[in-house]
């Protein structure tokens, strides 16, 4: 069985140097096929900090196992682990976060076992990566959820919480203010949720949810969140173990699979032998499980746990009464401890059922579409506007353009209605959204709102537009503070 593997930037090397030969110490039946990935491949001009051969490569293979990347800073490009993750829609990023002897925290110290898994969607959200400046001043960031993304990652969730055998799975969200967007994936998750009766769904609102992981981790099982709050969570929840040095991380994909160390490169300590290689060693282990590799991923990971527990450690860790071991020393230690078990956490040996990985030959790109339920209409449209005039007078300027088919509904900037109610203590900033509406609530087409925009330039610049959507009787637009 072959797989891709990107060594990386900074410790990269190292550490993925020693994760191998402790694979290599443990016979794991594995080829590797090295790609080139990371700063240094953009450095040499290309701008998705991969070359069409490893592209090429990965896809051919399925997996890729890579280290710590960096995405050079102010020339304008796109982190390449992000791109990795979008452009084979691994959709679903799995973390998990134990408790680990050997590796104190306030709550290991405590006595409080934690043991959660996150899994955030990977390919939506604000990291679509669509910003504008409308103008000087206001910078607008699209962030998209939609409901075929969401009901892969919450169904990916709820099938890995049912064979793991989860008590609970919890939806973190912030659906109480992003009503549509964090409310579709909401809604989504108690779609799911009735195909799996038998397990314990509720959902927490993430700040709550926050405050609740740093005071009772051990209530909380399965996460499952959008990207970005399930990058800020999925941190936070390595803090609680240890940091991210103990944090592996697995990208799920239907045709293609990431495993990874989530953090950084290091540059300061890069080429000394003094890096920690446990994060990356802990996501080639959960990659060996996705490959069916019981065996091998029970011996090494029971060996990494052994040691830990013995207290060896690297400089970045553990009783510093106690001599820190180089990389290399690490690497050696876990080598020498095949076959012994920790007292806490051992895994069971189970024989390997080794599954290749099925690369399918896409003809072409995927859609994901649900099915439409209730009839579509537009009833209007939200224009921004750039202007520094007063809402009252940006009020008379757009009524003059509602024409017969539109009314004036309101004006809102930064999100607060200005106008016709609204409070002169309010702060500005020189952009506007003006809502029109259907006069009688009657469907519109798309000529009729490109002739109001065309009416309404003439006194305006348009940074950008909106079309207010209705299915059925349910209104897909939210409404204004104060509205």
């Amino acid at each position: 069985m072959k797989i891709a593997v990107a060594k990386g930037d900074g410790i990269g090397p190292e550490i993925m140097d020693a994760v191998l030969k402790i694979f290599e110490a443990n016979k794991v039946p594995l080829e590797y096929e090295l790609v080139e990935m990371g700063k240094w491949v953009f450095d040499k001009g290309f701008s998705n900090g991969m070359t069409p051969e490893a592209q090429h490569t990965i896809e051919n293979l399925g997996i890729l196992f890579k280290g710590p990347m960096e995405t050079p800073k102010g020339k304008g490009v796109k982190s390449v682990n992000v791109t990795a993750r979008k452009t084979w829609n691994t959709y679903a990023n799995k973390r998990v976060f134990q408790t680990l002897h050997g590796v104190d925290t306030v709550f290991s110290k405590a006595g409080i076992p934690i043991d959660i898994t996150v899994v955030r969607e990977n390919i939506e959200d604000t990291y679509g990566g669509i910003e504008h400046m409308l103008t000087h001043d206001v910078a607008l960031s699209r962030r998209f959820i939609t409901r075929p993304g969401s009901l892969q990652v919450i169904r990916y969730a709820f099938e890995m919480a049912k064979k793991k055998g989860a008590r609970r799975i919890t939806c973190g969200h912030k659906a109480n203010i992003m009503k549509i967007t964090d409310g579709l994936f909401l809604e989504c998750f108690y779609e799911v949720a009735k195909e799996y009766p038998e397990l314990k769904s509720d959902d927490v609102i993430v700040d709550d949810l926050c405050m609740k992981l740093v005071t009772r981790p051990d209530s909380f099982d399965v996460v499952v969140l959008t990207n970005l709050q399930g990058d800020i969570v999925s941190d936070l929840c390595a803090g609680l173990v240890g940091g991210l040095g103990f944090a592996p991380s697995a990208n799920i994909g239907d045709h293609i699979c990431i495993f990874e160390a989530v953090h950084g490169t290091a540059p300061d300590i890069a080429g000394k032998n003094i890096a920690n290689p446990t994060a990356l060693l802990l996501s080639g282990i959960a990659m060996l499980r996705h490959l069916g590799l019981m065996e091998n991923a029970a011996i090494i990971e029971n060996a990494l746990l052994y040691t830990l527990e013995q207290g060896d450690r690297t400089g970045d860790f553990g009783d510093k009464n106690k001599q820190a071991l180089n990389t290399t020393q690490f690497s050696e230690a876990i080598i020498n401890n095949f076959g012994k078990k920790p007292e806490q956490g051992a895994k069971e040996l189970l024989p390997n059922m080794p599954v290749t990985q099925t690369v399918f030959k896409l003809a072409e790109n995927p859609m994901l579409v649900s099915k439409e339920m209730e009839n579509e209409k537009i009833v209007g449209v939200d224009l921004f506007i750039e202007s520094d005039a007063q809402p009252e007078i940006i009020a008379k300027k757009c009524q003059r353009h509602a024409g017969v088919k539109f009314n004036l509904i309101n004006i809102s900037n930064r999100g607060t209605q200005v106008w016709p109610t609204g409070s002169i203590y309010t702060n500005l900033v020189n952009q506007y959204n003006v809502r029109f509406e259907s006069l009688d609530g009657s469907p519109l087409h798309q000529q009729d709102v490109l002739g109001l925009y065309v009416s309404l330039s003439g006194d305006f610049k348009i940074c950008s537009s909106e079309l207010l959507n209705m299915w059925g009787d349910k209104k897909a637009y939210s409404l204004a503070q104060g509205q």
